[in-house]
């Protein structure tokens, strides 16, 4: 289950805490390491730091988009450490680790699941300023660590630390079980980032050609959608029969214009 989980960081400046970030996953039994667009690596100071931890590194996959990063997931948590304009599912590391696991769960009990697809991300930002609202946008939930407030500043690997910490510890819990905890079933895979992202775009340009969104204008309407689908926890089912619903109503829409 730990092998289903996947670290993102995004735009590191310092490679030492790409190695540090490396170590802290090691010690927690997580493999899975993808950066987005860092600034220094492959780098020595990284190897160095990450203390035995390099196969980690050597596996670690760079990509130049968080969408890139969180395209075959299909559960992401963003780590945020302030609060933003719009008010976001935000949970506590331990419930984050929980709510992990448990989609975790459901997925590998499905009947025609032959080898674990369920595929999580926890998303770290920048050093300096952390992820940003359109990235934060990306996650369905966003979790906050309750670091003291008159000295709330957390270096990225020692978020990583916390946050890895929470992951094993509800793992080990998971594992003495004798039955699954999760009693809640659910009956169509989640969908994937990728599918979600493109549910979007399709979205998007449906309410522009029907007059509802213009994006010279836009009010923040794609990001209180993007907001409420991913409060929702869309699966492939359901994905599907949105973008029918779109494409019907662009044929109309199209139609109606044609007829004009």
């Amino acid at each position: 289950m730990l092998q289903q989980i996947r670290i993102v960081l995004v735009n590191t400046t310092h490679p030492g805490n790409i190695g540090a970030t490396a170590r802290a996953m090691k010690n927690m039994g997580l493999a899975e390491l993808v950066l987005v667009a860092p600034k220094h690596f492959p780098n020595e100071e990284a190897n160095a730091r990450s203390s035995r931890a390099d196969d980690i590194l050597e596996r670690a996959i760079v990509v130049d988009t968080l969408e890139q990063a969180l395209a075959d997931c299909q559960l992401v948590v963003g780590t945020s450490a302030r609060q933003r304009n719009m008010p976001w599912p935000l949970i506590s590391p331990r419930q984050m680790a929980g709510q992990v696991f448990s989609d975790i769960a459901k997925a590998n009990q499905a009947p025609d699941t032959q080898t674990p697809t369920m595929k999580a991300a926890v998303v770290f930002g920048r050093e300096d300023r952390g992820l940003t609202n359109e990235e934060l946008a990306l996650c369905h939930y966003h979790v906050h660590i309750p670091t003291d407030e008159h000295f709330s500043s957390l270096n990225v690997a020692a978020a990583v630390q916390v946050l890895a910490y929470e992951l094993r510890v509800a793992y080990l819990d998971s594992s003495q079980q004798v039955a699954p905890a999760w009693q809640e079933d659910w009956d169509n895979p989640w969908a994937s980032g990728e599918d979600v992202e493109r549910f979007y775009q399709h979205l998007e340009q449906t309410l522009i050609e029907i007059g509802f969104h213009d994006p010279n204008n836009p009010r923040l309407l794609m990001t209180r959608l993007r907001r409420l689908y991913q409060r929702t926890r869309l699966d492939q089912v359901e994905v599907n029969i949105l973008r029918g619903i779109l494409s019907t109503t662009q044929k109309a829409a199209r139609g109606q214009k044609e007829s004009n």
